[in-house]
Order: structure tokens, then C-alpha cells, then sequence
């Protein structure tokens, strides 16, 4: 990938290695753009998220990175920040930095697409769930706090689909997006669970290049070795419906680049 938006550190509790060593993995895959995002602190579920008081520390790790690789690769700050309402806070939201992905990791109290929860799907009506994720991705994005919608249609994560299309169950979630004028990433870790597919699927993806939202990518790495993993395939998707170029993000700015 030229561009990878999505990548963690180990302060998030579940990655492992230093930041350097994901930028070095980063420049032999030959990524030009090579973004931190990791999962930003909040008073819930504090296991797989930063502290408050480690915000400091990430982003002294970034300007070192930054200082020592510049001459070989951009390395940019951005944060993943739960869209949680009432959870939510403007020492995070406000942050400097040069991107924020809002993504859905949860609805009400239920983390999905943790592996500890996924009983919670046996019963279940799968299409009412996707109705009522969809309609946080919705809100998420009429919220105007964030750049980039992080792995779209995650609750696939573990082949539990709807009956209904897809593109119907996220269609409000698109017209929000596009209104939001924010970017969609393409994500490469749905390669690395159940489902073996990227987010978003190929039919979302043409529906996403139909409304003319703009994309980008991530490996979502919580190692060194799964930096750039899938980028063929996901450049690949990208180019099928249409686009070849993505977006890049600094000081909150967006511009497109070829990929």
C-alpha cells in the first residue's frame, strides 16, 4: 500500500512490537504514507485501548518516528476512536493530530467482534443487529468528529451475514458518509479472521464508488508482520470500481494521491 492508515501499538493491550519496527516493515513494502491509529483512551472497556495519561507517550513515539525515518517515509498521527455517545471526549476528540477513524466496535454493551462474545449471535436476528450497527455507522458519521469510517461492515467479521442485501441494510450509513464528506478505508484484517474478506465487501464497494465517497487503506496491524499484508488484493478491489487514487491525511487536511 502506498498509503496505511490503520495500525496499532502496543499501548492498546492486544499488539505486539515497537513502532519502529512497524515503520521499518512499512518501508520495505514501499508505503510513502505509513499512519498510526491506535485505539484511543475512554472510560469504557479500558483493557483494549490506551490510558489518558499514555496519550503523551504515543505521541512521543510518533515524532521520534517521524524524526528518525523522514528521509525514507511519511509517518503520520491519527487515533481510533470508538464512536460511544456518552463516552466520548472532546481531550480526545480535539486532539491534534492529523487524522481520526471512527469506527463501531460495539453495540450497546455487546463488543461483536470480540471472539469472548460470540454467543450473542446464536438466536439472534442477524438482520435487525446489522440494522442497528449500520445505524451507529449512521450516526457516527452525521456526528462531524471524524475523517475516516474504520472497516465498515466489521460485524461480518464472523460469517454472520443477513438475508437482506447489504447494500439496502447500509445504504443510510452511506448517504450519511457521503454528506459527512469523510473517507472510507479499506480494510485488509477481515483477510486475517473467519469472513477472508476485506471491509468493505466488493458489493458495498460499488455502492461506495457509485456515491463517489472517497477511500483509503489499512492493514490494521497489531504486529510487524501483518503491516502491508493483502495489498494486492485490496488495491485490486479499489481499482475494479473505478479508483485509483486514495486519500491522505495531515493536520485533519485530505488530499488524493494515485496509489
Amino acid at each position: 500500500m502506498k498509503v496505511d492508515l490503520h495500525n496499532h501499538t502496543v499501548l492498546c493491550n492486544h499488539a505486539t512490537g515497537t513502532v519502529a519496527e512497524y515503520v521499518e516493515a512499512a518501508i520495505a513494502c514501499q508505503t510513502k504514507y505509513f499512519g498510526f491509529s491506535d485505539h484511543a483512551p475512554m472510560h469504557y472497556d479500558p483493557t483494549y485501548r490506551m490510558r489518558f495519561d499514555q496519550m503523551d507517550v504515543y505521541e512521543s513515539w510518533i515524532k521520534e518516528a517521524q524524526e528518525q525515518y523522514g528521509s525514507k517515509i511519511t509517518v503520520l498521527l491519527g487515533y481510533e476512536i470508538d464512536y460511544l455517545p456518552g463516552y466520548m471526549e472532546a481531550s480526545v476528540l480535539d486532539r491534534p493530530c492529523d487524522y481520526l477513524i471512527g469506527s463501531v466496535h460495539f453495540i450497546d454493551d455487546w463488543g461483536f467482534d470480540n471472539p469472548e462474545f460470540i454467543g450473542r449471535y446464536a438466536g439472534a436476528d442477524i438482520d435487525e443487529i446489522y440494522r442497528r450497527y449500520f445505524a451507529l455507522v449512521e450516526s457516527m458519521a452525521m456526528s462531524g468528529k471524524f475523517d475516516i469510517v474504520g472497516h465498515l461492515d466489521l460485524l461480518k467479521v464472523f460469517k454472520y451475514l443477513p438475508t437482506k442485501d447489504i447494500r439496502l441494510l447500509a445504504g443510510g450509513a452511506l448517504a450519511a458518509i457521503k454528506k459527512a464528506n469523510m473517507s472510507i478505508e479499506i480494510n485488509v484484517s477481515g483477510y486475517r479472521k473467519p469472513i477472508s474478506e476485506a471491509y468493505p465487501s466488493p458489493l458495498l464497494m460499488e455502492q461506495i464508488a457509485e456515491l463517489e465517497i472517497p477511500i483509503t487503506f489499512g492493514s490494521d496491524a497489531h504486529c510487524k508482520e501483518q503491516v502491508g499484508l493483502y495489498t494486492e488484493q485490496v488495491e485490486a478491489l479499489a481499482r475494479s470500481v473505478g479508483y485509483d487514487k486514495c486519500a491522505l491525511y495531515r493536520g485533519r487536511d485530505r488530499e488524493m494521491i494515485k496509489f
